[in-house]
C-alpha cells in the first residue's frame, strides 16, 4: 500500500534556441517518483545519474548541445532520495517508462534494487535492430549489471488497457508503445485511492492532451522523429485523452513538462 509519493526532478533540461511558448519551451524536466510503502522504496524512472556526471561524454555530444541538461549533482535521484532522510538501500525498486538515456541514467546509483522494466524494451536496449536504437541506448548506464525484472505484454486490464502487469495492487506496468519499442505508462495507486499515471514519452507537453489538442511545434518534429512507431504513438495519445475525459481520479502526466510537474509537485 502506498503511504506518501514524491515527485522528483531528477535532470532539467534547456533545449537549444527554445523560445517558449507554442514553438518549444524553455525548460523541460525528468519527472520521476518516489513512492513510500511499508516494503521499501519505488523509484518510477531515474533521470540522470552520478555516473553520467561523471562521465558526460557517454551522454553524446548532439544529445548535450540540442537538450542541454543541467547535470546537477542536488537533482539526481540519489540525492533527492537522501534529502527525503533515506538510503539509497531503501530503495528496493525502480520501474522505468522505457530506457532513454534521460530515464535510466541513474540505474547505477541503486545497484541493490530490482528494475522493473517492459521486456520488449529490454531487448531494443539490448539488441538494438536500427540506427535509432543503437544511438538512443547508452549501455554504460545498467553496465553494473542491474536485477532485472522483465515483464512481458500481457496480463490484466486498468481503465480501458489491456495487457497491464500488476507489480503490487498499487503499482501497475502499461503498455503504451510508439516512443520506444517498449514504451510503457507507470501507474501507481495514491493514499486517497485515486491513480497517479506516468506517461512517460507519450506526449511532451500539457496542451497535447487537450481537447482539442495544442501543440509545441518544436517538439512534435522531435517526437516524430524518435518514434519507432509513429502510429501507434498517435493512437496512444488519444487514449490518453480519453482517459483523461473520462476517469478524473486518473491524473496523467508526462516525463518532461515542466507545467505538469510544478502543479503536482
Amino acid at each position: 500500500m502506498t503511504t506518501r509519493i514524491h515527485h522528483l526532478d531528477c535532470g532539467t533540461m534547456h533545449p537549444l534556441g527554445a523560445p517558449g511558448g507554442r514553438l518549444m519551451p524553455r525548460r523541460m524536466v525528468a519527472h520521476c517518483l518516489l513512492v513510500e510503502r511499508p516494503e521499501g522504496l519505488v523509484l518510477v524512472d531515474a533521470g540522470f545519474g552520478t555516473g553520467d556526471l561523471a562521465d558526460k561524454k557517454r551522454l553524446g555530444r548532439p544529445f548535450l548541445s540540442l537538450v542541454r541538461p543541467d547535470l546537477a549533482p542536488e537533482q539526481t535521484a540519489r540525492a533527492q532520495v537522501a534529502d527525503l532522510g533515506f538510503t539509497v538501500e531503501d530503495v528496493t525498486d525502480v520501474v522505468l517508462t522505457h530506457m532513454d538515456v534521460d530515464h535510466a541514467g541513474g540505474l547505477g546509483d541503486f545497484p541493490h534494487a530490482r528494475i522493473h522494466v517492459a521486456a520488449e524494451e529490454h531487448r531494443a536496449a539490448m539488441d538494438p535492430a536500427t540506427l535509432l536504437e543503437k544511438r538512443r541506448y547508452i549501455q554504460g548506464q545498467w553496465a553494473h549489471g542491474p536485477q532485472w525484472q522483465l515483464h512481458e505484454a500481457g496480463g490484466d486490464d486498468w481503465f480501458g488497457f489491456s495487457g497491464v502487469r500488476a507489480l503490487g495492487d498499487d503499482v501497475v506496468l502499461i503498455p503504451l508503445r510508439g516512443h520506444t519499442r517498449g514504451h510503457s505508462g507507470v501507474a501507481v495507486r495514491t493514499p486517497e485511492g485515486g491513480w497517479l499515471l506516468h506517461a512517460g514519452d507519450s506526449y511532451f507537453w500539457h496542451g497535447e492532451l487537450e481537447r482539442p489538442p495544442a501543440y509545441n511545434y518544436g517538439l512534435v518534429g522531435f517526437q516524430k522523429l524518435m518514434a519507432v512507431h509513429e502510429k501507434e504513438r498517435r493512437t496512444n495519445q488519444e487514449r490518453l485523452r480519453e482517459l483523461r475525459a473520462g476517469h478524473p481520479e486518473v491524473t496523467i502526466f508526462s516525463a518532461h513538462d515542466e507545467t505538469e510537474f510544478n502543479h503536482l509537485a
